[in-house]
């Protein structure tokens, strides 16, 4: 007669709710938050002509005048603010592979990307706003 090897090999550990947790905490905490640094990276190029940015919104920078527009650089999603036809802040990015920063995060560590920007960067930035 042929011995059976013991069921309870067979049965797979089951993890307690709080490994289960600490996993899939772990597994969100994958990527890093965006940088300030490659955020304004995005809109330098921009502002040199290496990227196209649209517009997300329906109302155009001048219509928005005081408020939040939000557009797209080849798959890079951003927020900015508009106050009163000058280019403010980032309040927000996601990049094209999910990671995302906040000008909450940003001022943590020191300047948004927008602050990065040159005067003439700056300017040249609020000239493609307003022509979206």
């Amino acid at each position: 007669m042929a011995r059976m090897s013991d069921p309870s090999s067979y049965i797979k550990p089951q993890l307690s709710y709080g490994q289960a947790m600490t996993r899939t905490q772990d597994d969100l905490n994958i990527t890093s938050p965006l940088t300030a640094r490659e955020v304004y990276q995005v809109l330098r190029d921009v502002a040199l002509g290496k990227r196209i940015m649209m517009r997300s919104a329906i109302q155009s920078w001048s219509e928005i005048y005081h408020g939040l527009m939000p557009i797209e650089i080849e798959g890079w999603r951003l927020t900015l603010f508009n106050d009163c036809d000058t280019l403010d802040y980032c309040e927000y990015c996601r990049s094209p592979d999910g990671r995302v920063g906040t000008l909450e995060l940003w001022q943590r560590d020191g300047p948004d990307p927008v602050d990065l920007l040159s005067a003439w960067e700056r300017e040249q930035l609020e000239r493609l706003l307003a022509a979206l």
